[in-house]
């Protein structure tokens, strides 16, 4: 290398990164990607941008033309994203909704679902969680549900229900994917007497401080209860998880820093240990 070359180098900036949605000033993506960054020695920015409503292509496009090179796009601008995309991952695809936009040599863009990946490394890997022959209860059919079934239905449970306050929403929903496994919609009501050995919260109720209405006896013995939502302390789903006896109950803090590190991992080619990250949020919560 000579002089020239490492007086480039030096003076190259580092690259630039950012997580998008609104609101966002709460985000812990900047955290998270900052304590990765450090920890994988990538030179790199992570910042927080609010896009107003109607906004992101505006905002994607000033991002890339400067230069950015990855984003994360959170709500309520996933769908949009999944629009913007030039090409998309098959997990994408699936989702119909894209979090991660990585900005490619050639000015495309290719988008990324990462959050079901996220959900099934933090169960699976941080916990050791068996999905593969469980009956697996997936509450909720919004946008959370569809970003985790395809790959819930890769580790192969025995079955999975998805369950909404609206059944017609849960039905059209597993009937979207059901090519991919044993898959079924039904209403909250519908639910009775049926038992589960996994049941994961993907509604807003504990983001709205809300206990949901369901029948009793859901969870099977030594069954496992995950809310996809996160708190200091225990969501009303994780509440109502320890009232049925769950063997495991776990919050969604660890799917949130495995969905940053699949990003990370699309960006930069390098994935970080996600354990102390988990870790030095749990503390700061």
């Amino acid at each position: 290398m000579t002089s020239a070359d490492s007086l480039f180098d030096f003076e190259r900036p580092p690259d630039s990164y950012a997580v998008m949605g609104n609101p966002i000033a709460h985000s812990k993506s900047p955290q998270i990607h900052a304590l990765f960054a450090r920890q994988t020695r990538q030179r790199m920015t992570y910042t927080a941008i609010l896009v107003e409503p109607g906004g992101l292509a505006q905002a994607v496009g000033n991002f890339c033309a400067s230069g950015g090179k990855g984003l994360n796009i959170t709500v309520p601008f996933k769908q949009d994203a999944f629009r913007l995309a030039d090409e998309r991952s098959a997990r994408a695809q699936l989702a119909g909704a894209v979090n991660t936009l990585l900005h490619r040599e050639d000015g495309t863009l290719y988008g990324d679902n990462t959050d079901g990946a996220g959900l099934v490394r933090d169960i699976c890997q941080n916990h050791a969680g068996m999905v593969r022959d469980r009956r697996i209860l997936l509450l909720g059919a919004g946008g959370a549900s569809r970003g985790v079934i395809g790959p819930l239905l890769d580790e192969r449970p025995s079955q999975l229900t998805i369950a909404n306050r609206t059944a017609d929403k849960a039905e059209i929903l597993a009937d979207e994917f059901s090519a991919l496994g044993n898959i079924r919609g039904r209403g909250f009501p519908q639910l009775g007497g049926n038992t589960f050995d996994f049941i994961i919260n993907a509604t807003s109720a504990s983001l709205k401080g809300e206990t949901l209405s369901l029948p009793e006896g859901l969870l099977a013995g030594n069954g496992w209860c995950y809310d996809m939502m996160y708190a200091r302390e225990p969501t009303p789903f994780l509440r109502w998880a320890a009232l049925q006896d769950a063997a495991m109950m776990l919050d969604g803090l660890g799917m949130l820093v495995e969905q940053a590190a699949e990003a990370f991992y699309l960006w930069r080619g390098v994935r970080p240990d996600t354990g102390p990250v988990i870790a030095q949020l749990r503390r700061d919560l």
